[in-house]
């Protein structure tokens, strides 16, 4: 039998987040309109994550603890995320077979295509498309691999909360699902997750993942660097990097802070600008129609006109509740809006059951 009830686990990495969502007697793969019921979120003490990945497990379970009593989800059972430069995703053509064979040949088929040792890899396949070769039927996909460690210290995490993790899905799948919905589902877009220190870039075509990268810049990074440049808290750096986001007119006693996010942002926007320009050039029948930002970093103002104008090509900030119904415990109004952009990736993860 379906769930009805999906609560998906974000561990970012200055907090950590859930959303639980009601599909219906059917589950995730029912036509339902889904209801996101509740949504939480606990910040995370500095050092806790690094890189992406928890090298704090106790802490981040008290964290995870502390949301769970505090947001009061009904469920144990979770959908946690992994996305971090230790993620290699690529393109994979193989021979046509069951998903099950595909999957039970990878460690064969990819020891010379990952930069560590199969047996310290968690290998998974995403198909994409299929086409006629010159051997015959040939499947185009997503290879996925992961290092053990890094997935076992999210399970390790979310296990020492009291959690049952019963599913680990790829952060990019999961922004795929619920921002690849409504009016994009049939159009070539670029997902833009801009989280606190890693930004995840998911370029996905009439609903399907076609490339993936992962950038090792995000939010936080324009933060400290206002910190650093004004000498004051993280917490001012915050409100600084807001009041004077990128391209704007400020005045002269915030230029240093000015100038430390433009700088940052560079090197932020030519990386996406990058990433877009090298799938263009390795898929030349793909015109991009958009791109999406999401993550806390998307609201910040000028960066949607800076990547615009860097990449050439339209830019919006994605509405991951648009497609969806909120239930009476969640915010109304401007607080809702105000959490919207940070809904993506756990609202992916929790229709990650259905996959």
């Amino acid at each position: 039998m379906a769930k009805s009830r999906v609560i998906g686990l974000d561990i970012g990495s200055t907090s950590v987040r859930a959303v639980e969502v009601e599909f219906g007697p059917k589950g995730p793969a029912a036509t339902k309109t889904p209801e996101v019921v509740r949504f939480g979120e606990v910040p995370l003490p500095a050092g806790a994550i690094r890189d992406g990945e928890v090298v704090e497990p106790n802490v981040v379970a008290t964290a995870i603890k502390q949301l769970w009593r505090e947001t009061k989800f009904r469920s144990k059972d979770v959908v946690i995320g992994v996305g971090n430069q230790r993620v290699l995703v690529r393109d994979l053509d193989l021979p046509a077979m069951p998903l099950d064979q595909i999957r039970q040949s990878l460690p064969y088929q990819v020891q010379d295509q990952i930069p560590v040792a199969v047996e310290d890899a968690l290998l998974d396949y995403v198909p994409t498309g299929t086409s006629e070769g010159q051997h015959g039927p040939v499947v185009h996909g997503l290879l996925v691999a992961a290092t053990k460690d890094t997935v076992e210290s999210n399970v390790a995490a979310v296990t020492a909360a009291g959690l049952r993790p019963v599913m680990v899905d790829l952060t990019a799948l999961a922004l795929t699902r619920s921002l690849a919905r409504g009016p994009w589902v049939d159009r070539t877009v670029a997902l833009v997750d801009i989280g606190a220190r890693i930004t995840t870039v998911v370029i996905v075509s009439r609903g399907m993942p076609q490339f993936v990268r992962v950038l090792p810049t995000g939010g936080q990074d324009m933060t400290d660097a206002v910190s650093s440049a004004m000498g004051v808290s993280d917490t001012q750096a915050e409100q600084i990097k807001r009041q004077v986001g990128i391209g704007l007119a400020v005045p002269p006693e915030l230029r240093p802070a000015a100038e430390a996010v433009a700088q940052v942002g560079h090197v932020l926007v030519e990386a996406v600008r990058g990433t877009l320009s090298y799938f263009a050039m390795n898929h030349p029948g793909e015109a991009l129609d958009m791109v999406l930002l999401t993550g806390r970093a998307a609201q910040l103002s000028g960066l949607g006109q800076y990547v615009s104008s860097a990449a050439r090509v339209g830019v919006s900030v994605a509405l991951p509740l648009s497609t969806m119904k909120t239930g009476p415990d969640m915010p109304k109004g401007p607080e809702l809006e105000a959490i919207q952009h940070v809904l993506s990736v756990p609202l992916g993860l929790a229709f990650g059951v259905a996959a």
